[in-house]
């Protein structure tokens, strides 16, 4: 198979003229929206992508458009803790444990959101924090916040 090369997506599916093309998903990991450099096979080819401008893939991205079809990114679900604490005093709380533990977290609304670990689940039951397990899919990787004594 030929490689093909990308500096970026040719756009994403929220605002790309599909047409009466058909769409081919090629599911990717969420951890592979972090990276900069990624190969990733589908059925016209081997696509490489290199990002040098701190751009990165997105659920939707358009790899190629040809007359009869288009191949569209697809990102995994992940497998997440959805948060959803009573109060402040309560949030302060979790988000204190779960900071304690590294933990990469995002926030959707009231909601922290974090990746399955039972000995989160344990914290949580131990504090009677209210949540749910779900399937979802991100908007942007998991990304450990980097600080200054990271670099020592």
């Amino acid at each position: 198979m030929t490689l093909r090369t990308l500096a970026a997506p040719l756009g994403n599916l929220d605002n790309f003229d599909v047409g009466a093309r058909r769409v081919e998903r090629v599911v990717v990991r969420s951890d592979d929206l972090a990276k900069r450099v990624v190969r990733i096979e589908t059925s016209v080819g081997e696509f490489g992508i290199r990002f040098d401008d701190g751009r990165r893939l997105h659920d939707g991205d358009v790899l190629y458009a040809g007359d009869d079809m288009i191949v569209v990114i697809g990102v995994e679900a992940d497998d997440l803790f959805v948060i959803r604490p009573r109060d402040v005093g309560q949030a302060l709380e979790i988000g204190h444990a779960l900071g304690n533990r590294h933990l990469p977290a995002q926030f959707d609304g009231d909601a922290i959101l974090v990746r399955y670990d039972p000995l989160v689940e344990e914290l949580l039951r131990e504090k009677s924090v209210p949540y749910s397990r779900e399937a979802r899919v991100v908007a942007a990787p998991f990304r450990h916040a980097h600080a200054p004594h990271d670099d020592a």
